[in-house]
């Protein structure tokens, strides 16, 4: 047998390998099914549970006003774009929702411009790629350095959008802790380079605490840096209309590139980048995976600008409101002794167990109880530091949270007397 043919056999067996240690490591995943709507009671593999684990967080994923703009989009437009943006799938509603969507940022980020992109993931991608090839702009100059500062905790999504980068441009990648800014201001204060970008998200998605964007911005001003805001979970959320965290902090700086992402509190799908329209120009033209991408069904285009019109709207600030008093209820009346709550001001409200097994453990427990809150394991959140990752809904009631909060201490009264 020759060594082609050998080869998808040892790549099975090392597969095999590799999947048995995850399994014995408490790590391996698997798909729930799920047989209806998203919504704070759901069908998964044929039994109802109550979720607390969507990033639905103002439940307008099932939304009958949503789902009636995406039907009546269907009608016009059909189903599939048929092509990338750049080629014929750029339909009226893809434009229409870029202008909405740079509405929401006008007061925070001068001649703002927008561009869409099929998923958060795509953004972070197309978005640091494209900023960092600013270094190599013009052929006729050799490429020059781009100081990428990368919060530590930052989604995945942003690890590989700079890992992509270097491999494209010359990038100095530093990581940093949020709690410890002096340190950055020093590596800022002692950087020569002519490009340099500061990344981090909004709000944490695995400890669901907010950055201290104000402060960074203050940094990038005085150290002529760009400064990227990931607000995936902080769109929709924060801020008196929902605008995300630039208008809950109340800034505004041509020097900020805002990403959103459209799957989780607009309930819909996909994401946007807004920035200084000479930079989201550049974008346009240099970002491979919005070039490369078929655009995404004009029917949720639709559908998202139904959403924001919540979102904006009496109905979204009663929502976030209610969300808010959950919040409050949540962390007023859970009592634990050795589990640890994060306090946090979002939806995203994580127990820490620590040891993985255990929290793989009680994870299954509480869906025998009918409750779905899965296990966030390693690599997703640091060793020890696996845990229940809570997110609130506006559809849910304060007697679910009062409900789960019971479960929650029962169960940890339960694991540690055994």
């Amino acid at each position: 047998m020759n060594s082609t043919n050998q080869l998808p056999f040892l790549a099975i067996q090392e597969a095999e390998k590799g999947l048995l240690n995850l399994k014995k490591q408490g790590l391996s995943r698997a798909h729930k099914v799920a047989q209806s709507a998203c919504d704070t009671t759901q069908m998964f593999n044929g039994q109802r549970y109550k979720t607390f684990c969507s990033n639905d967080y103002l439940g307008l994923a099932n939304h009958p006003e949503v789902i009636q703009a995406a039907q009546e989009a269907l009608s016009r437009y059909g189903v599939g774009s048929g092509a990338s943006h750049l080629i014929s799938g750029h339909q009226e509603p893809h434009e229409k929702l870029a202008h909405r969507l740079a509405d929401f940022q006008r007061a925070h980020i001068p001649h703002v411009q927008t561009l869409n992109f099929s998923s958060g993931y795509m953004a972070n991608l197309g978005v640091i790629t494209a900023i960092c090839s600013l270094s190599n702009s013009t052929q006729a100059s050799p490429k020059e350095l781009t100081s990428i500062y990368s919060a530590r905790l930052n989604h995945a999504s942003i690890v590989d959008g700079i890992r992509l980068a270097s491999k494209e441009s010359t990038v100095k990648l530093t990581i940093f802790e949020v709690e410890e800014l002096q340190a950055l201001e020093n590596a800022l204060q002692s950087d020569t380079s002519k490009h340099k970008l500061i990344v981090c998200d909004g709000v944490f998605s695995m400890d669901g605490n907010l950055s201290p964007v104000d402060r960074l911005l203050d940094l990038a001003v005085r150290y002529d840096s760009l400064l990227l805001i990931d607000d995936a979970h902080g769109f929709g959320v924060l801020g008196d209309q929902g605008h995300g965290i630039l208008e809950h902090m109340k800034l505004c700086s041509e020097r900020l590139l805002y990403i959103g992402t459209l799957g989780k509190a607009a309930g819909v799908m996909g994401a946007f980048v807004c920035a200084h329209q000479t930079l989201i120009d550049w974008v346009f033209q240099k970002s491979r995976p919005y070039i490369y991408t078929t655009a995404s069904p004009p029917s949720l285009a639709m559908a998202t600008l139904k959403s924001l019109d919540i979102i904006e709207g009496p109905e979204g600030q009663q929502k976030r409101a209610h969300l808010h008093e959950l919040i409050l209820y949540w962390q007023t009346h859970l009592q634990l002794q050795h589990w640890h709550a994060l306090q946090s001001s979002t939806p995203i409200q994580p127990l820490v167990v620590g040891h993985t097994p255990l929290c793989v453990l009680i994870d299954q427990e509480l869906q025998a109880l009918g409750i779905l809150i899965p296990a966030i394991r390693p690599p997703t959140v640091p060793k020890g530091s696996a845990r229940l990752r809570v997110t609130l809904s506006a559809k849910h009631s304060l007697q679910d949270i009062q409900a789960l909060i019971e479960v929650v201490m029962r169960l940890e009264a339960k694991f540690i007397s055994s």
